[in-house]
């Protein structure tokens, strides 16, 4: 380890993980990088499309603009923590919709309305679904199918058991 390279310690998933990083890596480098958890992808590296939203302590950022040091001791959900023993109600609703289009974007769009519905805790408007998933772009401008998905997912919530 050189001077440049520290440990960060934190959640991923639910479970501890201690990366050796270089300080100036973002967590999305070393989510796929470092961790090979490409289910978070690379777009515009400037925190402007949403394509690398995780949840940090439960809430969506874009991962492209925080320094993975900045994790430390902290809790970091993917798309691939969504996984769980029964479908997520956000993949079914995404699959019924035809939400996906080239797919690019979804993980990212996933994971900021998996946190908003969670923090809503009932059935959502599509106004308020649009307004929660703002900062989410789609090259597709498939926007239609995916606020149908988010809606529908949000009176159905399912038994997925995602971070």
């Amino acid at each position: 380890m050189d001077d440049d390279t520290s440990l960060v310690r934190f959640t991923l998933n639910g479970e501890p993980v201690t990366v050796a990083t270089p300080a100036h890596w973002t967590l999305l480098e070393v989510l796929r990088y470092r961790l090979d958890l490409i289910g978070t992808k690379q777009g515009c590296d400037k925190g402007d499309c949403g394509a690398c939203t995780v949840q940090l302590d439960g809430r969506p950022v874009p991962s492209c603009v925080v320094l993975a040091r900045q994790v430390d001791g902290r809790a970091v959900t993917t798309v691939e923590g969504l996984r769980g023993p029964t479908l997520h109600p956000l993949f079914d609703a995404f699959d019924h919709a035809v939400a996906a289009q080239c797919g690019f974007c979804t993980p990212g769009i996933v994971m900021a309305a998996e946190a908003f519905l969670r923090a809503a805790g009932r059935p959502v408007t599509r106004d308020e679904a649009a307004a929660a998933l703002a900062g989410n772009l789609c090259r597709c401008t498939g926007y239609t199918r995916i606020l149908d998905a988010v809606v529908a997912a949000s009176a159905d919530p399912g038994e997925g058991d995602g971070g």
